[in-house]
């Protein structure tokens, strides 16, 4: 598509007056501001045949399978001319749906031969399936008379997964041999209450541990060698109704849960336990069923991606008798929810209660930093003052229920997003440690 810039409709309009106003005066000269208009409808013309050519413009995108919700992931664009002049400045704009974050136009200059390289930022806002509809390309010719117009029309979908790389990276991190923050990650033997041999007794080891029996049999010193018991039943139980799916930190806090949960399902399994995943809002939603092995770690990612933001209030009476009546034997619940104040948490309270008469429940939830922000900041006008009452006053009403679930003798985890994850399996591990289960 070619059509004139604002200089040359400037010009041309120019043109207009002057032939009016010499067609008054000097009738005789009005063919000298017809050849104005005419020698500017010439120049842009020419500038459309001495600019770079639609027909050899040739974009490349390279669009990836995947993107995942939390993070960036490029988009490498490749922008080239089959022959022909090249323009000085091409500015390019991708047009996506509303699950993407809107990328502002680019204008690019410099080329490495006939091309010329760049790359987009592709940043999901949540889970579900983005769209790139298409590529709009423009430039000027030599003149800065006439633009050109070039439209590629992608319709291409991208499914938006939760973050599983970043799941690997951690739990590379954690199975290494070198784990940092001294999380031990593959506590099978020398811990846990599961016999598993007897050896030699060292310096260094817990005395606690000494077999007398089989030492006076065998005239030496023996210690009963331990593991960590396997095949426990970890559920998931993900609260996806309207306050887990406000944004905390530009990631809806559902989605910061799943990469937690996926992260703890990653290395439970390889464990030896079983993991189930559960989805509620007003009512109960997706269930997995119990998974085990490595092998079960893709089908998790796949059934928690389905996992489907939520408007509604979350009905917790449902969602947890519901729960309970499908778990058979002693489980670890892990409930990934939030409230707001001590009345909208009075039903979690006591649906939570029934559930730990056999189960022993772990509720998992994220630091409120919006309210923390405004508790520490600085009161230099009566609005502060007034905001940061109101903010002390839900973080206390937080506390009561916190300190309620304790009473329970449900497991807490309140943290920041950046530490939900570490937090969560060191929790685990220190259950499995200390045989709650």
């Amino acid at each position: 598509m070619i059509s004139p810039t604002p200089r040359a409709i400037f010009l041309m309009l120019l043109g207009v007056p002057l032939m009016l106003a010499i067609a008054l005066m000097a009738p005789a000269l009005w063919i000298v501001s017809a050849g104005w208009i005419v020698g500017v409808g010439a120049l842009i013309l020419l500038d459309a045949m001495m600019g770079a050519s639609l027909r050899a413009y040739a974009p490349e995108l390279e669009i990836p399978p995947l993107l995942y919700v939390g993070g960036s992931d490029p988009l490498p664009l490749v922008l080239r001319f089959n022959g022909g002049p090249l323009p000085r400045r091409v500015q390019v704009k991708l047009e996506m749906n509303e699950l993407l974050e809107d990328i502002p136009a680019k204008g690019l200059r410099g080329w490495e031969g006939n091309e010329r390289p760049y790359e987009f930022d592709l940043t999901p806002k949540r889970r579900g399936m983005a769209k790139l509809v298409r590529l709009w390309s423009r430039w000027q010719g030599p003149l800065g008379l006439i633009q050109k117009r070039h439209i590629l029309e992608l319709d291409r979908d991208i499914p938006v997964t939760p973050n599983i790389r970043w799941v690997k990276d951690e739990a590379i991190r954690l199975f290494s041999r070198d784990a940092a923050f001294g999380i031990k990650t593959q506590i099978e033997r020398g811990d846990g209450s599961e016999f598993d041999a007897l050896r030699e007794f060292s310096s260094g080891m817990d005395r606690r541990a000494i077999d007398w029996k089989h030492s006076a049999r065998h005239r030496n010193l023996l210690a009963k060698e331990f593991r960590t018991e396997r095949n426990h039943n970890i559920v998931f139980a993900f609260d996806t109704g309207r306050l887990m799916s406000e944004p905390l930190g530009g990631v809806p806090k559902i989605d910061r849960a799943i990469n937690a949960g996926l992260l703890l399902s990653y290395v439970s399994l390889r464990q030896g336990d079983r993991t189930m995943f559960y989805g509620f809002d007003s009512r109960p939603g997706l269930t997995t069923g119990f998974l085990s092995g490595p092998r079960g770690f893709p089908k998790a990612q796949g059934m928690a991606a389905g996992l489907e933001y939520s408007t509604q209030e979350t009905n917790y009476t449902l969602a947890l008798s519901t729960l309970a009546s499908r778990l058979e034997r002693r489980s670890l619940v892990i409930i990934f929810s939030d409230f707001v104040d001590t009345i909208s948490a009075e039903l979690m309270l006591e649906n939570v209660k029934r559930l730990t008469d056999r189960h022993l429940v772990l509720f998992a939830t994220f630091e409120d930093e919006a309210l923390s922000g405004m508790v520490d900041a600085p009161p230099e006008t009566t609005e502060d003052v007034t905001r940061a009452v109101i903010a002390d006053g839900l973080l206390a009403e937080r506390d009561v229920v916190f300190r309620r679930l304790q009473r329970m003798g449900v497991q807490i985890i309140e943290t920041k997003p950046e530490a939900f994850g570490g937090a969560l399996i060191s929790r685990y591990l220190q259950i499995k440690q200390r045989d709650m289960l």
